[in-house]
């Protein structure tokens, strides 16, 4: 996973992460007269098209999916086919069970719909995230410092003498030196002092997935710089509303693009700034 996320984000000289996350009231007017399931269809399609040279990764929601039943699942495997090959592709899922039930989950988003990695809660313990590293090619996001405002109401904890998030982020680094290149942590952008202790904690090699910027407020220059490694890499700025969203009338495509572009940008300059 860690050598397909690199070498996409240096091919398009990205960190920009897009969420394909479709909500039917949100959809640009254009798309009403379709039948809900191909309007959500022709919607990610073109948003894919319009933004695929601008990021390092896509990152599909999957509840947005099931909650359109049958038909949403099968909008999401064929989505997930139309994105270019060499793009990772992380489903953000937030798994969480016992090791049985991981392995079932594992089959499904693995082998299934073929993602490159899963977004995956972390709080079983590592026997119960077995399952899912027994696909050597693939990749897991563990939730470490979430991004929304309630967050800190269990993982601020004190554990021993530390937040629990720094447990976690402690716990994926020792995890790490046995499956290395395996591993990333969800940290919120929303929090960067909190993301630049994760980063210490973690070291260069680990990716960091990093939402909260845009809708939720979060500062995308203090978390392209809280998160990245000394080599300017490996914080994924993730963003869904703000650039799927940027219209809502028949040009949405293209205004989907001009916004991954600019936040494109954004990171590159925050990134490069001595």
């Amino acid at each position: 996973m860690l050598k397909k996320l690199l070498a996409a984000a240096r091919h398009n000289d990205s960190w920009l992460c897009v969420g394909l996350d479709p909500q039917p009231t949100l959809l640009p007017r254009p798309l009403a007269r379709a039948s809900q399931a191909e309007a959500i269809w022709e919607f990610n399609r073109q948003i894919i098209e319009a933004t695929s040279e601008l990021v390092c990764a896509y990152k599909p929601n999957i509840a947005f999916y099931e909650a359109l039943g049958p038909r949403g699942l099968e909008i999401l495997q064929r989505t997930r086919e139309h994105i270019p090959a060499h793009l990772p592709v992380i489903c953000d899922a937030k798994r969480g069970d016992v090791a049985h039930t991981n392995k079932a989950y594992a089959q499904a988003l693995f082998s299934l719909y073929n993602f490159d990695a899963v977004t995956v809660n972390p709080y079983l313990g590592f026997e119960a995230l077995e399952p899912w590293l027994s696909y050597p090619d693939k990749g897991l996001f563990l939730l470490c410092r979430t991004s929304n405002p309630g967050a800190g109401q269990f993982q601020d904890l004190n554990c021993v003498g530390r937040p629990l998030y720094t447990q976690i982020a402690t716990a994926a680094a020792r995890w790490d030196q046995s499956w290395s290149g395996r591993l990333g942590l969800v940290v919120g952008a929303t929090y960067p002092t909190e993301l630049a202790t994760v980063r210490q904690i973690v070291g260069e090699a680990m990716p960091l997935l990093l939402p909260g910027v845009g809708a939720q407020g979060g500062d995308l220059v203090q978390a392209v710089q809280a998160g990245m490694n000394e080599a300017g890499e490996l914080a994924l700025i993730s963003v869904s509303r703000s650039v799927i969203y940027a219209s809502a009338g028949a040009d949405f495509a293209s205004a989907a693009r001009a916004a991954a572009q600019q936040l494109r940008n954004q990171i590159n300059r925050a990134r490069r700034r001595d």
